[in-house]
Order: C-alpha cells, then structure tokens, then sequence
C-alpha cells in the first residue's frame, strides 16, 4: 500500500534530521518575533529556497544527462546510469526514500510543507492573519507555530 505523499520524506528521513529542521523552524520564529523588522527578508528567502523534490530531481535530472551523454559520446554502458537513476526517482515517488535523501536531509534541506510552516507562522508573526490575541510573546510565537501545523 503506497503512503500519503504529504509526510512521506518526513518518515523516510532520520530522526535527528528532522528535529534539527523542527527546530531550525522553531529559532526562525522566536528569531523573528523579537526582530519583526526582518519578517520580510525572511520571506523573501522562503520563497527562493528550493525544497527537498526540487533538489531530488535537479540532482537526478543532472546525472541521468550526464549518463546519456557519456553514452553518447564515450561508452553506450553508460545508458545504466540513467537507469539507475529512474529506478530511484520511482522508489522516491513510491516511497519517500532515495539514496541522495538521508544527506540532504542531513544538510538542512526541508519538505515543501516544512518550508510553508515557517513561512505561515511569520506572516501569523507579521499580523497578516489578524487573529492573534496581544498576549506575551511567548505565547504569540506558540500560536504562530501552532497555526503554521499543517
């Protein structure tokens, strides 16, 4: 039975890479809920940072072109490397593990929706959801996380 596609890299990847990225997530907001000022550069960031998928099919694309291109030109048992990079992106999409992933993780690299809590939990930070009670801030950045939870 295949998996929902939302939580897959997130269960297939170390624990400690994940908690590392929770709370990389976590130090951005309460970052941000005391330098408010920065809210908007961070978002800009946000939105240029490329996600786990991105840089899975970059990497793959870049070594399945380079595979048929040495096969052009050097050696046509080069085609296998393609191959063997079709057969983990099918893993991947299946199952949410590819050789490349536990690294990339490792380095920092988040899940869409990882990147979309922190993105949605400073625009909370910022006002642009107008629903959060003027208490401490503490609790303000509790409730931006907490409304972040996808």
């Amino acid at each position: 039975m295949l998996s929902a596609t939302a939580d897959l890299v997130r269960r297939q990847s170390p624990r400690a890479a994940n908690e590392a990225i929770e709370t990389a997530i976590n130090r951005s907001v309460y970052f941000h809920l005391e330098h408010p000022n920065l809210i908007d550069r961070r978002l800009q960031e946000l939105d240029e940072e490329w996600d786990i998928e991105r840089a899975l099919e970059a990497n793959a694309a870049t070594i399945a072109l380079t595979g048929v291109v040495l096969a052009a030109t050097v050696d046509r048992r080069f085609l296998a490397v393609p191959g063997v990079v079709a057969a983990f992106l099918l893993q991947h999409a299946l199952q949410g593990w590819c050789p490349p992933l536990p690294v990339l993780r490792r380095f920092g690299l988040r899940t869409a929706q990882e990147i979309n809590r922190e993105r949605v939990a400073l625009k909370a930070l910022r006002g642009d959801f107008n629903s959060m009670p003027n208490a401490l801030a503490e609790s303000r950045g509790e409730v931006a996380l907490n409304a972040a939870r996808l």
